[in-house]
């Protein structure tokens, strides 16, 4: 994005690799994961009955006369949600659609960017968009393949948590070694923002 830009950001809840309850973490398909799974109640959240009514909420909450309107949606895994009736009502609102997805389900048509972080020991059957990052390191995955997956970026970044430290650097050799990758930082994570 662009300095004085601003996105609107739809979480959904659920996803298709972990419960998000602690408890099955040892048994899901991926270790690790940023959403926080704390429901619907939250600051805009809610149950929406239809496509017409969340974009409508989006709509409200972007404000009018705000500039170039951007939503950008995550999860969970966002693709076991969005559909084609809530791409086509938030684009008729003149939004542009983001989403990030871990590949494992096919992506909805009509996105206008598409990031895809691979989980290791999934299927990834979207292996194709605009953006491949890669949390790093992964024991299981070969950023080799990837490479010769479709995508206009390959983004490498370091895996948060304990040893982030570690994977900070090894993210930085990732990079320095094969010249497809480009070092992708949560920069609010680096100066302690949550």
């Amino acid at each position: 994005m662009q300095a004085g830009s601003r996105a609107v950001f739809l979480r959904f809840a659920g996803c298709n690799l972990w419960s998000g309850r602690e408890q099955d973490r040892v048994t899901a398909q991926c270790r690790f994961c940023d959403t926080d799974f704390v429901g619907t109640d939250g600051e805009g959240g809610g149950k929406f009955a239809d496509a017409e009514t969340l974009a409508e909420r989006v709509k409200a909450i972007w404000g009018e006369g705000l500039g170039d309107r951007l939503v950008v949606i995550t999860g969970g895994e966002p693709m076991l949600q969005l559909d084609a009736p809530l791409v086509d009502a938030l684009h008729a609102r003149g939004f542009r659609i983001a989403a990030e997805s871990n590949g494992t389900l096919a992506a909805v048509a009509g996105l206008d960017w598409l990031c895809i972080s691979p989980k290791a020991g999934t299927e990834v059957v979207q292996q194709s968009g605009d953006e491949l990052k890669l949390v790093w390191p992964q024991q299981g995955i070969d950023p080799i393949e990837l490479e010769t997956w479709d995508f206009a970026h390959f983004l490498v970044q370091p895996m948060d948590g304990a040893n982030a430290a570690t994977a900070v650097q090894a993210a930085i050799a990732l990079a320095m070694k094969r010249p497809k990758w480009r070092l992708s930082l949560q920069a609010h994570k680096l100066v302690g923002l949550p």
